[in-house]
């Protein structure tokens, strides 16, 4: 499903029925301005009402015959004029046909386009709260919202995600065939937001499986099946009850160091809890020196505290986890 602009049926009805109204009422103005150029078989005199009826017959293709056009200017208005309006009454009519099979061609089109031009995109399973806030939290840090493939088995669910700018795949994203339409073998990030850990798992063995390169990260709700999501192939796994329980004890015993935490992982507002590259005029100095708060250094595949002593200075390849102030002017390395 992509992102379009819902009008409802009886809006459509309204329209239709209007433009052939419209068509209608023209037709019987030129019939009746030139009514002396027509013959009636009954009485040899047009009135409103008959020009009205010869507007009717024509237009529907009925054509009785009882009232012709017999001057030249009443054939010549029938063949550039009438016939014309005929035709556009006739496609009026037809119009929910057309407009099925021309939205078919429109889809298909569209569709065809966003997959040869969709790369390193990332991919959402599942649109409930967990998946909304990493949507918001992905927009937020600045990933254009075509970039984000949302996949829900709820077509409710999925029109609630194309209505905000996203494109949706209706399905069961433990299916081949539903990743696939969704371009995961191609996706960059695949986040799994999924209601169920079973569910979890076999969506990530099932991603893991079409993308070998895509950083997977997981969700889930028990502390038990997350080394499961790793073994499938999850590069991170986040257990959503046990976060969730330590900030409801952060919050109990300091309810400011609850939402100082709340602050920092909600993207946006107040101080963020970034990864970043080092810049170049930030190379050789010591990670107290940098602007930013410098909680770890990631170097390599190693991760070091901001004291640990194999830190040393910063490196240009290191990458700092940091806590920036909430702005667009985030250090780009250069």
């Amino acid at each position: 499903m992509f992102p379009r602009q819902a009008i409802g049926p009886l809006v459509q009805v309204s329209r239709r029925l209007a433009m052939a109204l419209l068509v209608l009422l023209a037709t019987v103005l030129i019939v009746y301005l030139d009514r002396g150029g027509y013959h009636d078989n009954a009485d040899d005199a047009v009135s409103f009402l008959d020009a009205l009826y010869y507007a009717t017959v024509t237009l529907s293709t009925t054509g009785y015959g009882d009232i012709v056009p017999y001057s030249v200017s009443a054939r010549l208005c029938n063949v550039f004029l009438v016939t014309p309006l005929r035709v556009i009454f006739l496609i009026i009519l037809v119009g929910t046909t057309l407009e099925v099979l021309t939205e078919r061609t429109r889809e298909q089109w569209r569709l065809k386009r966003w997959r040869s031009t969709l790369r390193d995109h990332i991919v959402i399973v599942g649109y409930g709260t967990k998946g909304r806030s990493a949507a918001q939290t992905l927009l937020g840090r600045g990933i254009p919202v075509e970039k984000i493939v949302i996949i829900d088995p709820s077509p409710k669910v999925v029109q609630a995600a194309t209505a905000e700018g996203f494109v949706g795949v209706v399905g069961d994203a433990t299916r081949n065939d539903v990743l696939l339409r969704a371009e995961a073998e191609r996706a960059k990030e695949i986040v799994i937001a999924a209601q169920r850990d079973d569910t979890a798992v076999l969506v990530t063995l099932t991603a893991r499986q079409l993308n070998k390169r895509a950083n997977i990260v997981a969700s889930v709700r028990e502390e038990e099946n997350a080394p499961l999501l790793r073994q499938s192939g999850a590069n991170a796994v986040i257990t959503s009850s046990s976060a969730a329980g330590r900030l409801l004890g952060l919050s109990m015993l300091s309810p400011s160091v609850g939402q100082v935490m709340d602050d920092l992982i909600t993207y946006g507002s107040g101080l963020d809890l970034i990864e970043r590259p080092v810049t170049k005029a930030e190379v050789g100095k010591a990670p107290r020196d940098v602007s930013d708060l410098v909680v770890s250094i990631k170097r390599g595949h190693r991760l070091l505290s901001f004291d640990d002593p194999d830190v040393g200075t910063l490196q240009f390849a290191d990458r700092l986890i940091a806590i920036h102030r909430a702005g667009p002017d985030l250090p780009t390395g250069e």
